[in-house]
Protein backbone atom coordinates (compact mmCIF):
# COMPACT_ATOMS: atom_id res chain seq x y z
CA UNK A 1 0.00 0.00 0.00
CA UNK A 2 1.18 3.66 -1.03
CA UNK A 3 -0.13 7.15 0.18
CA UNK A 4 1.01 9.94 -2.69
CA UNK A 5 0.17 13.72 -3.38
CA UNK A 6 2.34 14.54 -5.46
CA UNK A 7 0.15 15.91 -7.91
CA UNK A 8 -2.16 19.43 -8.57
CA UNK A 9 -3.20 19.96 -4.91
CA UNK A 10 -2.40 17.19 -3.14
CA UNK A 11 -1.81 17.45 0.30
CA UNK A 12 -1.60 15.06 3.17
CA UNK A 13 1.89 13.85 5.60
CA UNK A 14 1.39 9.84 5.84
CA UNK A 15 2.55 8.98 9.19
CA UNK A 16 2.24 5.19 9.11
CA UNK A 17 0.67 2.30 6.94
CA UNK A 18 0.13 -1.17 8.40
CA UNK A 19 -0.79 -4.51 6.84
CA UNK A 20 -4.15 -4.53 8.38
CA UNK A 21 -5.35 -1.17 6.53
CA UNK A 22 -4.83 1.42 9.60
CA UNK A 23 -3.40 4.39 8.02
CA UNK A 24 -2.19 7.28 10.25
CA UNK A 25 -2.12 10.78 8.36
CA UNK A 26 -1.64 14.44 9.27
CA UNK A 27 -2.80 17.55 6.99
CA UNK A 28 -0.23 19.73 6.73
CA UNK A 29 -0.05 23.39 7.03
CA UNK A 30 -0.29 26.27 4.05
CA UNK A 31 3.13 26.49 2.43
CA UNK A 32 3.52 30.10 4.45
CA UNK A 33 0.66 30.27 6.12
CA UNK A 34 -0.62 28.09 9.88
CA UNK A 35 -4.23 27.64 7.70
CA UNK A 36 -4.41 24.02 7.66
CA UNK A 37 -7.84 21.79 6.59
CA UNK A 38 -7.89 20.90 3.19
CA UNK A 39 -6.18 16.84 2.38
CA UNK A 40 -6.27 15.24 -1.13
CA UNK A 41 -4.21 11.84 -1.35
CA UNK A 42 -4.07 9.05 -3.62
CA UNK A 43 -4.26 5.35 -2.30
CA UNK A 44 -3.17 2.59 -3.97
CA UNK A 45 -2.51 -1.30 -3.38
CA UNK A 46 -5.46 -1.37 -0.67
CA UNK A 47 -8.34 -3.07 -3.01
CA UNK A 48 -10.92 -5.22 -1.11
CA UNK A 49 -9.22 -4.14 2.03
CA UNK A 50 -11.41 -2.75 4.36
CA UNK A 51 -9.19 0.67 5.32
CA UNK A 52 -9.12 2.72 8.11
CA UNK A 53 -7.52 6.29 7.95
CA UNK A 54 -7.07 8.39 11.10
CA UNK A 55 -6.16 11.97 10.42
CA UNK A 56 -4.85 12.34 14.19
CA UNK A 57 -4.07 15.59 14.00
CA UNK A 58 -7.58 17.24 13.15
CA UNK A 59 -8.19 18.69 16.41
CA UNK A 60 -5.68 20.73 15.69
CA UNK A 61 -6.74 22.17 11.96
CA UNK A 62 -8.46 25.59 11.24
CA UNK A 63 -11.67 24.74 11.55
CA UNK A 64 -12.25 21.63 14.34
CA UNK A 65 -16.24 22.68 13.87
CA UNK A 66 -16.06 21.56 10.31
CA UNK A 67 -15.27 18.16 10.86
CA UNK A 68 -18.93 17.67 13.30
CA UNK A 69 -21.56 15.85 10.77
CA UNK A 70 -18.74 15.68 7.99
CA UNK A 71 -17.98 12.87 5.74
CA UNK A 72 -15.01 12.99 3.15
CA UNK A 73 -15.27 12.46 -0.76
CA UNK A 74 -13.61 9.50 -2.72
CA UNK A 75 -12.94 8.90 -6.23
CA UNK A 76 -11.88 5.79 -8.57
CA UNK A 77 -11.74 8.29 -12.01
CA UNK A 78 -11.23 11.47 -10.38
CA UNK A 79 -14.59 12.46 -12.39
CA UNK A 80 -17.29 11.63 -10.09
CA UNK A 81 -16.81 11.86 -5.98
CA UNK A 82 -18.80 10.39 -3.56
CA UNK A 83 -18.96 10.34 0.06
CA UNK A 84 -17.36 7.91 2.37
CA UNK A 85 -18.10 6.75 6.21
CA UNK A 86 -16.27 9.37 8.36
CA UNK A 87 -16.29 10.07 11.57
CA UNK A 88 -14.80 12.74 14.07
CA UNK A 89 -13.94 11.77 17.88
CA UNK A 90 -12.81 14.74 18.67
CA UNK A 91 -9.53 14.44 18.11
CA UNK A 92 -9.10 11.98 14.97
CA UNK A 93 -10.95 12.28 11.98
CA UNK A 94 -11.36 8.43 10.68
CA UNK A 95 -12.30 7.79 7.00
CA UNK A 96 -13.42 3.98 6.91
CA UNK A 97 -13.55 2.63 3.17
CA UNK A 98 -13.07 -0.39 1.19
CA UNK A 99 -11.61 0.63 -2.12
CA UNK A 100 -12.94 -1.78 -5.24
CA UNK A 101 -10.04 -0.53 -7.27
CA UNK A 102 -6.20 -0.41 -7.10
CA UNK A 103 -6.15 3.42 -6.94
CA UNK A 104 -8.46 5.50 -5.52
CA UNK A 105 -8.65 9.80 -4.63
CA UNK A 106 -9.87 11.15 -1.14
CA UNK A 107 -10.40 14.85 -0.59
CA UNK A 108 -11.91 17.18 1.86
CA UNK A 109 -14.29 18.32 -1.17
CA UNK A 110 -14.25 17.22 -4.95
CA UNK A 111 -11.08 19.27 -6.40
CA UNK A 112 -10.86 21.28 -8.85
CA UNK A 113 -7.31 20.77 -10.76
CA UNK A 114 -5.30 23.91 -12.95
CA UNK A 115 -5.54 21.62 -15.96
CA UNK A 116 -9.41 21.74 -15.34
CA UNK A 117 -9.19 25.53 -14.82
CA UNK A 118 -6.93 26.23 -18.14
CA UNK A 119 -9.77 23.85 -19.74
CA UNK A 120 -12.65 25.92 -18.51
CA UNK A 121 -10.70 28.97 -19.84
CA UNK A 122 -9.99 27.90 -22.99
CA UNK A 123 -13.70 26.75 -23.89
CA UNK A 124 -14.95 30.00 -22.34
CA UNK A 125 -12.80 32.25 -24.44
CA UNK A 126 -14.11 30.23 -28.22
CA UNK A 127 -17.72 31.96 -27.62
CA UNK A 128 -18.04 34.67 -29.74
CA UNK A 129 -18.88 36.73 -26.41
CA UNK A 130 -15.84 36.30 -24.43
CA UNK A 131 -12.70 38.46 -24.42
CA UNK A 132 -10.09 36.94 -22.40
CA UNK A 133 -7.63 39.45 -20.34
CA UNK A 134 -4.36 38.28 -19.34
CA UNK A 135 -3.68 40.56 -16.04
CA UNK A 136 -0.96 39.54 -15.08
CA UNK A 137 1.01 36.74 -12.60
CA UNK A 138 0.71 35.35 -9.56
CA UNK A 139 3.80 34.88 -6.93
CA UNK A 140 4.86 31.52 -8.98
CA UNK A 141 4.22 32.99 -11.89
CA UNK A 142 0.86 31.23 -12.92
CA UNK A 143 -1.13 33.52 -15.33
CA UNK A 144 -4.28 35.56 -13.58
CA UNK A 145 -6.72 35.07 -16.24
CA UNK A 146 -10.05 37.59 -16.65
CA UNK A 147 -13.29 36.57 -18.86
CA UNK A 148 -15.06 39.59 -20.11
CA UNK A 149 -18.16 38.70 -21.67
CA UNK A 150 -20.49 40.85 -23.55
CA UNK A 151 -19.79 44.66 -24.36
CA UNK A 152 -20.34 48.10 -23.13
CA UNK A 153 -23.25 50.45 -23.73
CA UNK A 154 -25.03 53.30 -22.97
CA UNK A 155 -26.87 51.81 -19.99
CA UNK A 156 -25.49 48.85 -19.42
CA UNK A 157 -24.74 47.38 -15.73
CA UNK A 158 -20.94 46.30 -14.87
CA UNK A 159 -20.94 42.81 -13.37
CA UNK A 160 -18.43 40.80 -11.52
CA UNK A 161 -18.01 37.74 -10.41
CA UNK A 162 -14.97 35.88 -8.67
CA UNK A 163 -13.87 32.94 -6.97
CA UNK A 164 -11.83 31.25 -4.53
CA UNK A 165 -9.80 33.87 -2.92
CA UNK A 166 -9.51 31.09 -0.38
CA UNK A 167 -8.54 27.76 -2.56
CA UNK A 168 -9.49 25.12 -0.63
CA UNK A 169 -12.89 25.87 -1.18
CA UNK A 170 -13.09 24.62 -4.90
CA UNK A 171 -17.22 24.60 -5.10
CA UNK A 172 -16.62 27.88 -5.92
CA UNK A 173 -15.04 27.21 -8.93
CA UNK A 174 -16.91 24.41 -9.51
CA UNK A 175 -19.65 27.14 -9.45
CA UNK A 176 -18.21 29.08 -11.65
CA UNK A 177 -17.92 26.59 -14.01
CA UNK A 178 -21.83 25.84 -14.00
CA UNK A 179 -22.67 29.84 -14.15
CA UNK A 180 -20.15 30.29 -17.15
CA UNK A 181 -22.17 27.19 -18.99
CA UNK A 182 -25.00 28.44 -18.55
CA UNK A 183 -24.29 32.64 -19.53
CA UNK A 184 -22.29 31.31 -22.31
CA UNK A 185 -25.56 29.40 -23.90
CA UNK A 186 -26.84 30.70 -26.82
CA UNK A 187 -30.30 29.37 -26.29
CA UNK A 188 -30.63 30.34 -22.27
CA UNK A 189 -33.34 32.92 -22.63
CA UNK A 190 -32.31 34.38 -19.28
CA UNK A 191 -28.12 35.09 -20.08
CA UNK A 192 -29.74 36.43 -23.75
CA UNK A 193 -31.41 38.73 -21.59
CA UNK A 194 -29.13 39.38 -19.17
CA UNK A 195 -26.33 40.12 -21.97
CA UNK A 196 -28.30 42.82 -22.91
CA UNK A 197 -28.51 44.39 -20.39
CA UNK A 198 -24.83 43.89 -18.70
CA UNK A 199 -20.89 43.27 -19.28
CA UNK A 200 -19.58 40.61 -17.17
CA UNK A 201 -16.08 40.29 -15.68
CA UNK A 202 -15.02 37.02 -14.53
CA UNK A 203 -12.19 35.54 -12.49
CA UNK A 204 -12.81 32.50 -11.69
CA UNK A 205 -9.73 31.06 -10.22
CA UNK A 206 -8.21 34.26 -7.78
CA UNK A 207 -5.57 31.94 -6.24
CA UNK A 208 -3.85 29.55 -8.85
CA UNK A 209 -0.82 29.43 -6.65
CA UNK A 210 -2.89 28.26 -3.52
CA UNK A 211 -4.71 26.11 -6.09
CA UNK A 212 -2.12 24.12 -7.28
CA UNK A 213 0.04 23.91 -4.23
CA UNK A 214 -3.10 22.51 -1.94
CA UNK A 215 -3.02 25.29 0.19
CA UNK A 216 -6.91 25.91 2.22
CA UNK A 217 -6.60 29.71 2.51
CA UNK A 218 -3.86 31.56 1.48
CA UNK A 219 -1.43 32.10 -2.01
CA UNK A 220 2.20 31.28 -2.29
CA UNK A 221 3.10 34.33 -0.13
CA UNK A 222 1.06 33.17 2.57
CA UNK A 223 -1.53 35.95 2.22
CA UNK A 224 -5.45 35.37 3.07
CA UNK A 225 -6.11 37.51 -0.11
CA UNK A 226 -9.62 37.98 1.55
CA UNK A 227 -7.88 40.14 3.50
CA UNK A 228 -5.78 42.17 1.18
CA UNK A 229 -7.93 44.64 -0.88
CA UNK A 230 -7.25 47.45 1.15
CA UNK A 231 -4.02 47.51 0.72
CA UNK A 232 -2.61 44.75 -1.89
CA UNK A 233 0.62 44.47 -3.04
CA UNK A 234 2.35 42.93 -6.32
CA UNK A 235 4.90 41.46 -3.96
CA UNK A 236 2.23 39.92 -1.11
CA UNK A 237 -0.81 39.84 -2.70
CA UNK A 238 -0.62 40.41 -6.67
CA UNK A 239 -3.83 38.28 -7.33
CA UNK A 240 -6.20 41.31 -5.39
CA UNK A 241 -3.30 44.10 -6.99
CA UNK A 242 -4.19 43.26 -10.37
CA UNK A 243 -8.18 42.14 -10.01
CA UNK A 244 -8.40 45.78 -8.48
CA UNK A 245 -6.85 47.65 -10.86
CA UNK A 246 -9.17 45.94 -13.49
CA UNK A 247 -12.01 47.35 -11.58
CA UNK A 248 -10.92 50.73 -10.93
CA UNK A 249 -10.70 50.56 -14.64
CA UNK A 250 -14.11 49.33 -15.29
CA UNK A 251 -16.37 50.34 -12.81
CA UNK A 252 -18.67 47.73 -10.87
CA UNK A 253 -22.78 47.93 -10.34
CA UNK A 254 -22.69 43.65 -8.87
CA UNK A 255 -19.95 41.74 -7.75
CA UNK A 256 -20.69 37.87 -6.30
CA UNK A 257 -17.73 36.81 -4.54
CA UNK A 258 -17.85 32.93 -4.18
CA UNK A 259 -16.72 30.39 -1.14
CA UNK A 260 -17.38 27.59 1.01
CA UNK A 261 -17.76 27.64 4.73
CA UNK A 262 -16.37 24.71 6.41
CA UNK A 263 -18.51 24.10 9.43
CA UNK A 264 -22.37 25.45 8.33
CA UNK A 265 -24.07 22.56 6.31
CA UNK A 266 -26.49 25.46 4.40
CA UNK A 267 -25.85 27.71 1.06
CA UNK A 268 -26.31 31.79 2.27
CA UNK A 269 -24.68 34.95 1.36
CA UNK A 270 -23.11 37.06 3.41
CA UNK A 271 -23.57 41.29 2.81
CA UNK A 272 -21.90 44.34 4.06
CA UNK A 273 -24.43 45.53 6.20
CA UNK A 274 -21.14 46.61 8.41
CA UNK A 275 -20.11 49.61 5.93
CA UNK A 276 -20.32 53.16 6.76
CA UNK A 277 -22.36 53.65 4.11
CA UNK A 278 -25.25 51.28 4.16
CA UNK A 279 -28.27 52.43 4.61
CA UNK A 280 -32.36 51.24 4.04
CA UNK A 281 -32.34 51.10 0.29
CA UNK A 282 -29.66 48.82 -0.03
CA UNK A 283 -30.55 46.61 2.90
CA UNK A 284 -34.01 46.42 0.15
CA UNK A 285 -31.85 45.93 -2.32
CA UNK A 286 -29.73 43.13 -0.73
CA UNK A 287 -33.01 41.41 0.42
CA UNK A 288 -34.80 41.23 -2.84
CA UNK A 289 -31.55 39.46 -4.56
CA UNK A 290 -31.56 36.78 -1.56
CA UNK A 291 -35.37 36.60 -1.76
CA UNK A 292 -34.98 35.78 -5.70
CA UNK A 293 -32.08 33.21 -5.06
CA UNK A 294 -34.39 31.48 -2.81
CA UNK A 295 -37.16 31.20 -5.32
CA UNK A 296 -34.70 30.08 -8.09
CA UNK A 297 -32.97 27.04 -6.03
CA UNK A 298 -34.49 25.26 -2.78
CA UNK A 299 -30.91 24.84 -2.04
CA UNK A 300 -30.35 27.98 -0.95
CA UNK A 301 -31.92 29.72 1.90
CA UNK A 302 -31.88 33.22 4.03
CA UNK A 303 -32.50 31.72 7.98
CA UNK A 304 -28.76 30.74 8.90
CA UNK A 305 -25.82 32.62 7.87
CA UNK A 306 -22.78 34.77 9.53
CA UNK A 307 -23.64 37.52 12.12
CA UNK A 308 -24.38 40.43 10.34
CA UNK A 309 -21.87 43.41 10.91
CA UNK A 310 -23.17 46.51 13.35
CA UNK A 311 -23.50 49.87 11.21
CA UNK A 312 -19.36 50.98 10.70
CA UNK A 313 -17.98 48.21 11.99
CA UNK A 314 -16.71 46.21 8.89
CA UNK A 315 -13.48 45.04 8.62
CA UNK A 316 -12.53 46.84 5.35
CA UNK A 317 -9.70 44.48 4.20
CA UNK A 318 -12.35 42.09 2.90
CA UNK A 319 -13.36 42.08 -0.04
CA UNK A 320 -17.19 42.50 -0.05
CA UNK A 321 -16.77 45.43 2.55
CA UNK A 322 -14.11 47.21 0.45
CA UNK A 323 -15.83 46.66 -3.11
CA UNK A 324 -19.37 47.45 -1.69
CA UNK A 325 -17.95 50.57 -0.10
CA UNK A 326 -15.87 51.76 -2.89
CA UNK A 327 -18.32 51.05 -5.83
CA UNK A 328 -21.65 51.99 -4.11
CA UNK A 329 -22.49 48.31 -5.37
CA UNK A 330 -24.56 45.06 -4.43
CA UNK A 331 -21.43 43.16 -3.57
CA UNK A 332 -22.03 39.58 -1.62
CA UNK A 333 -20.01 36.72 -0.64
CA UNK A 334 -21.81 33.57 -1.50
CA UNK A 335 -21.27 30.61 0.48
CA UNK A 336 -21.24 27.23 0.29
CA UNK A 337 -20.55 24.07 2.34
CA UNK A 338 -18.50 21.29 2.35
CA UNK A 339 -20.64 18.93 3.66
CA UNK A 340 -24.10 18.00 2.65
CA UNK A 341 -27.08 20.79 3.38
CA UNK A 342 -29.51 20.62 5.89
CA UNK A 343 -32.33 21.26 4.82
CA UNK A 344 -31.98 19.37 1.47
CA UNK A 345 -29.45 16.56 1.27
CA UNK A 346 -28.55 14.11 -0.45
CA UNK A 347 -26.97 11.08 1.05
CA UNK A 348 -24.43 9.89 -1.52
CA UNK A 349 -22.87 12.72 -2.87
CA UNK A 350 -23.68 15.66 -0.13
CA UNK A 351 -22.63 18.94 -1.67
CA UNK A 352 -21.41 18.55 -4.67
CA UNK A 353 -19.45 19.60 -8.09
CA UNK A 354 -23.17 19.24 -9.93
CA UNK A 355 -24.96 20.85 -7.41
CA UNK A 356 -22.76 23.77 -7.24
CA UNK A 357 -23.00 24.27 -11.04
CA UNK A 358 -26.15 24.05 -10.56
CA UNK A 359 -26.42 27.05 -7.94
CA UNK A 360 -24.39 29.09 -10.29
CA UNK A 361 -27.19 29.08 -12.83
CA UNK A 362 -29.77 29.67 -10.18
CA UNK A 363 -27.74 32.92 -9.00
CA UNK A 364 -27.85 34.13 -12.93
CA UNK A 365 -31.54 34.06 -12.72
CA UNK A 366 -31.48 35.81 -9.24
CA UNK A 367 -29.72 38.41 -11.21
CA UNK A 368 -31.82 38.44 -14.09
CA UNK A 369 -34.39 39.69 -11.50
CA UNK A 370 -32.70 41.79 -9.95
CA UNK A 371 -30.41 43.90 -12.48
CA UNK A 372 -33.29 45.99 -13.49
CA UNK A 373 -32.85 47.33 -9.75
CA UNK A 374 -29.14 48.19 -9.63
Amino acid sequence: MKISHNFDSGKIECISIQDDGTINLSIPKDNAADFHQWFHYRLTGAKNLPCVMNIVNAHETSYVKGWENYQAVASYDRQTWFRVETEFDGKQLVINHTPECDSVYYAYFAPYSMDRHHDLIANAQCSDLVEHIHLGETVDGQDMDLLKIGTEGEGKKVCWMIARQHPGETMAEWWMEGMLESLLDPDEPISRELLKKAVFYVVPNMNPDGSKRGNLRTNAAGANLNREWQTPSMEHSPEVFLVRQKMEQTGMDFCLDVHGDEALPYNFIAGSEGIASWNDDRQALLDFYQQSLVNASPDFQTKVGYAKDKHGTALMTVGTNYLAETFNALVMTLEMPFKDTELTPDEDFGWSPMRSQKLGQACLNALHQTIDKL
